[in-house]
C-alpha cells in the first residue's frame, strides 16, 4: 500500500486544469454572459468560470445539466440530480451567472416538436388556399385530436403501395427514422487505367525460414 495523502483537500483541490481556460477566453467574462435572461424550468450548463470566484459551485457540478428552480437577484438557483450510493437525490445550488449557460441539450428535441406542428397544420389545411392563415388553436393539440371523424386518407402513398409500384414515397413521419444506406453510383474509370481491365489477385503466401 503506498502512503496515506498528508495534504490538505480544499474546496478546489485538483483544478488547476479543470477550470483552465483557453489563451483567447481568459481574462473578465464578456457582457453577453450578463445579458443573458433565465427562467424557471429552463435547462442550464454548469461551467465553472475561475476569473470570478464568488458564486462558484464545487468542482462537481463543473459540466454537469440542471435545471433552474429560483432566480434571484445576484445568483440563479439549479436543480442537479446527484447519485449517492444506490440513491438519486436532488441537490438545489445556487450559481452566479458567470458560471452558467443555456442547454443545447433539448435543441434537437425541440426542433423536432416545432416540424411536427408544421406537419399537423399542413394535414389540416390541405385543400385549403394558400392565403387562407394557419388555425392558431392548432397548435399544441396532439395529433388524434386533429384528425376528425373518420380521419381522411393519407395525402401521400402508404409505404406499401410505394413498395409495390417502385416509387419511394416521401411520407412525413412524426417520429424518429434511422438514416438508410447512401445511394448506389456507377463509378467511371475511364482515364485511370488507360481504357484496359486490370485483374487484382492476392499474391501466394510463401514461408521463407529465417537462417541463423
Amino acid at each position: 500500500m503506498g502512503k496515506p495523502c498528508t495534504r490538505a483537500m480544499g474546496y478546489r483541490a485538483g483544478t488547476r486544469d479543470l477550470f483552465s481556460k483557453k489563451p483567447r477566453e481568459k481574462g473578465a467574462e464578456p457582457l453577453s454572459t450578463y445579458m443573458r435572461t433565465y427562467k424557471v424550468g429552463d435547462q442550464v450548463d454548469i461551467v465553472c468560470r475561475s476569473s470570478q470566484q464568488k458564486g462558484m459551485p464545487h468542482k462537481f457540478y463543473h459540466g454537469r445539466t440542471g435545471k433552474v428552480w429560483n432566480v434571484s437577484k445576484r445568483a440563479i438557483g439549479v436543480e442537479i440530480n446527484k447519485i449517492h450510493r444506490e440513491k438519486q437525490i436532488v441537490k438545489r445550488i445556487h450559481v452566479r451567472v458567470e458560471h452558467l449557460r443555456p442547454s443545447k441539450s433539448q435543441s434537437g428535441h425541440l426542433a423536432r416538436i416545432r416540424s411536427n406542428e408544421a406537419i399537423k397544420v399542413r394535414w389540416m389545411t390541405r385543400g385549403q388556399p394558400s392565403s387562407t392563415p394557419s388555425p392558431p388553436e392548432l397548435l399544441g393539440q396532439p395529433l388524434l385530436l386533429l384528425l376528425p371523424s373518420p380521419p381522411p386518407p393519407f395525402p401521400l402513398p402508404s409505404q406499401k403501395a410505394a413498395k409495390q409500384s417502385g416509387t419511394p414515397a416521401p411520407i412525413e413521419q412524426l417520429k424518429r427514422l434511422p438514416k438508410g444506406p447512401r445511394d448506389a453510383f456507377q463509378l467511371e474509370m475511364a482515364g485511370v487505367f488507360e481504357q484496359k481491365v486490370h485483374t487484382l489477385t492476392p499474391l501466394p503466401y510463401v514461408f521463407v525460414p529465417l537462417g541463423r
